[in-house]
């Protein structure tokens, strides 16, 4: 695997993109969720606009994406996670990830964070401090399995 590629990150709310912004976000997710994971599913699922929306920028191009949110009473949740398939072996998926997990300290301080992973991906969010807590599950004709990563721990200063 080569060195990642020099990239910039934009977390933003639905409502801040413009509709071509918008447009090229939803298409990355709808060609690799619906289309490249061959899943008939309901990709548009409400949940966009309580959502941030993490877009990892490679020039011009969205290289990678994820969805941040907080859904009542729970962890928060890293979910979406997309590498664009001309960015797939340069490194950005653990770049993404790390991003995301950044950006949920930041806005939801102090909480634990969880996600739904592909199962033959827990291995790569393990190694990101994600540990399973649920058995192995099939969602939209993929194995899954919930993960969650414990909130950061900040030393006191006197």
């Amino acid at each position: 695997m080569t060195a990642a590629p020099a990239y910039s990150v934009d977390v933003r709310r639905m409502d801040a993109f413009s509709a071509a912004e918008l447009y090229a976000l939803l298409k990355l997710r709808v060609d690799v969720f619906v289309v490249e994971q061959a899943c008939a599913y309901p990709e548009l699922d409400g949940w966009d606009e309580e959502a941030l929306h993490l877009r990892l920028l490679v020039g011009g191009d969205t290289a990678g994406y994820a969805r941040l949110f907080r859904p009542d009473g729970e962890p928060p949740r890293i979910g979406r996670v997309v590498v664009a398939p001309g960015y797939r072996g340069k490194g950005l998926g653990e770049v993404l990830m790390r991003e995301a997990i950044g950006a949920c300290e930041a806005h939801f301080p102090g909480a634990p964070i969880a996600l739904s992973a592909q199962s033959h991906l827990e291995g790569f969010y393990r190694a990101l401090g994600f540990a399973p807590t649920s058995e192995e599950y099939v969602e939209d004709g993929i194995p899954h399995i919930d993960m969650l990563r414990p909130a950061e721990r900040h030393p006191q200063t006197a």
